[in-house]
């Protein structure tokens, strides 16, 4: 253990044990944020000074086409690579237990023993899009521990859940020829997600018409022609095409770098990241004088009883609060 390592911060020493390669003290953190928001504010701080060098890889897609399977596959890829590898799944959250399926801890069980190979799997806890904030904080945890890249497997897509776009570098769309009402239905939502299109199963039928499909979409992209989405076609439960998958995805990171487009995305996703941050705090500090101010709980008592509506209420509210800040 290094000098550095020994504090009389619990979590800081937890944090500097992870640090130098400790995977329990890894996955304890990951527990911590998970459930408790200050020790997710002060990893972050923690992990701050550390992050910014790994390269990030969103997977998603329709429930059922390969996003798991695709994603294991691009782990061995990156490994013959000699890289570090961050896995995190997010998983859909039970409305009723609040419990989550968690099924890449056995779909992904062959890297388990790899000491250069970290999975997670995170439930959504019914985060818009998918994604929770737990997610964001837990991709910057690997990036400060030093994975080379981190792979983030959604619950799905949707022309609602573009939070992908706030976490990772680039993204990969997967598609299956029975989802061919899904390229119409999330056209625009698509469009606006994917940097790589993959057509997974491309030996069932169907295959080439929907690759021809995203074709046709991709023709009335505006975009100049070499920042379009690429098309790839695999068989990911035979590795075919994920080489070329994964070759793509470091030549577009490449690109992105070299035109400095990923300094601006990420710009963007850490200003985006604050606005959410603020407007959660925000809302919380609300709610709570909500409860609280008597003469809140008043202007709350008028929209219950009708006499006063919701919009003329909100304003009061904001006015009274403005007014206590200043």
């Amino acid at each position: 253990m290094t000098p550095e390592s020994v504090t009389a911060d619990p979590l800081a020493n937890l944090f500097n044990r992870a640090l130098n390669g400790d995977r329990r003290a890894i996955a304890r953190l990951f527990t911590r944020i998970e459930n408790d928001g200050d020790a997710l504010r002060d990893v972050m701080r923690l992990a701050h000074p550390h992050a910014g060098n790994a390269e990030i890889v969103g997977i998603t897609g329709p429930p059922g086409a390969g996003k798991s399977t695709i994603a294991d596959r691009l782990v061995h890829a990156a490994r013959e690579d000699d890289r570090t590898i961050g896995v995190l799944a997010v998983d859909p959250t039970s409305p009723f237990s609040g419990g989550s399926v968690l099924g890449d801890r056995i779909r992904m069980r062959d890297h388990y023993l790899d000491p250069d190979v970290f999975i997670r799997s995170i439930a959504t806890k019914g985060a818009h899009g998918g994604l929770a904030a737990v997610c964001r904080a837990g991709v910057n945890l690997l990036d400060a521990l030093g994975k080379d890249l981190i792979l983030v497997e959604t619950v799905g897509v949707g022309q609602t859940e573009l939070d992908i776009m706030g976490v990772a570098d680039i993204v990969a769309v997967v598609l299956v020829p029975e989802a061919g009402d899904t390229v119409q239905a999330m056209k625009a939502g698509l469009l606006e997600i994917a940097d790589i299109f993959v057509v997974n199963k491309a030996d069932r039928d169907g295959a080439g018409q929907m690759a021809s499909a995203i074709r046709a979409m991709l023709s009335l992209d505006p975009m100049p022609d070499e920042w379009k989405p690429r098309l790839l076609m695999t068989q990911a439960h035979l590795g075919e095409g994920i080489p070329e998958l994964y070759e793509e995805t470091r030549l577009r990171l490449r690109d992105m770098k070299d035109a400095g487009r990923l300094t601006e995305r990420r710009k963007r996703q850490a200003t985006d990241e604050l606005t959410r941050l603020v407007t959660s705090s925000l809302t919380a500090e609300v709610l709570r004088a909500m409860s609280e101010d008597q003469a809140l709980l008043k202007i709350v008592a008028g929209v219950k009883s009708g006499d006063l509506d919701p919009y003329s209420a909100a304003e009061r509210i904001a006015d009274s609060l403005w007014r206590h800040s200043t």
